[in-house]
């Protein structure tokens, strides 16, 4: 095989883009000498930014046409285009960008049918991380069942330190990583189980920090009121980079079936994981992690591929009933 030049495109979202990166190590180990370019949004791109196996990454800014982008695309001359996103977007991006574009099988249908019929038709359980792979075919690479990279810049160390100083949090403290929000409302644990969960730890001797994005503010204060601890909230102060550099000085995560969740596994940290309306046989349990998922077999689920505003049942037992005693016990054991 001639010397590859691979154009990998995943626009979105934060976990999404950063289980691509498997198949980046993979194509890297395999191609030493291959150029490989990673296309996604602006917004994700600092979770590609600092990855050594990447040559290039380019970044879709908000409103950007896709026929100068097109342009450029082409000039480069790819002997691989990767679309690891399936969307109408990437689907234009094809036509404007002619080549040997490949792709991967969504499992669209068997994923309807087990929310909708809860009936199970996967003829497999590979995860999203090595569904990638399926359009590397040409690549002759396999996963090597490694979790997913974040590389973290010395700028953001930086960031993330001078955050922990200005939260009195001086480095001699057992942190837990805490992240109550969620886009959607049915992936999101009780807030009250949240405050529980805080308060524990707290008894327990360790100390907590809650992360996720500005819109998570509110909840991230009162979780970290609950523990008599409001200066430890790092929701919406930290850029994805930094986010991953304190998660990674965190001795454990708890998080839902959200994109920091892909972050900690990323950064080699231990995840619990809280599942309600997804599944496993969707892909996106944490890859290839230390941690554990706690999840109750109740025959609603799954009743969404990504969550809603409100349990179609009206009682989000998938959530509500996992206890935070329960869950204190899981993180206690990561602890120790």
């Amino acid at each position: 095989m001639s010397t590859p030049n691979v154009l990998l495109v995943r626009f979105s979202s934060l976990g999404d883009v950063l289980l691509i990166t498997p198949l980046i190590r993979a194509i890297r180990a395999r191609h030493p000498a291959a150029t490989l370019t990673a296309l996604t949004r602006q917004a994700w791109a600092p979770l590609l930014s600092a990855n050594p196996h990447l040559d290039q990454v380019v970044a879709v800014s908000p409103g950007q046409a896709l026929v100068p982008l097109a342009r450029a695309l082409r000039s480069a001359r790819y002997s691989h285009l990767l679309d690891l996103h399936g969307s109408v977007r990437t689907r234009v991006l094809r036509l404007l960008v002619p080549g040997p574009w490949t792709g991967y099988d969504h499992r669209r249908r068997a994923r309807t049918t087990l929310i909708c019929q809860h009936r199970d038709t996967y003829q497999d359980q590979v995860p999203v991380a090595e569904r990638y792979f399926e359009a590397a075919g040409d690549l002759d690479v396999r996963p090597d069942r490694e979790p997913a990279d974040l590389y973290i810049s010395p700028a953001a160390e930086a960031r993330a330190g001078q955050w922990l100083a200005r939260a009195g949090l001086d480095g001699e403290e057992i942190l837990v990583g805490l992240v109550p929000g969620a886009t959607h409302a049915t992936k999101r644990w009780p807030l009250r189980h949240w405050r529980s969960l805080a308060q524990s730890m707290r008894q327990q001797g360790l100390a907590i920090v809650v992360l996720g994005s500005a819109a998570d503010r509110m909840i991230a204060s009162e979780v970290a009121e609950a523990c008599g601890r409001p200066g430890a909230v790092a929701a919406g102060e930290l850029d994805l980079q930094a986010t991953g550099a304190l998660l990674r000085r965190c001795r454990v995560a708890v998080a839902g079936d959200t994109g920091p969740m892909h972050i900690a596994t990323a950064v080699r940290t231990p995840v619990i994981a809280l599942f309600g309306p997804t599944v496993r046989q969707f892909g996106f349990f944490p890859y290839q992690a230390r941690g554990t998922v706690m999840e109750l077999p109740l025959s609603c689920r799954p009743c969404s591929s990504k969550g809603g505003s409100r349990c179609p049942d009206g009682h989000h037992r998938c959530l509500e009933d996992i206890a935070p005693a329960e869950v204190s016990a899981r993180v206690m054991e990561f602890v120790a």
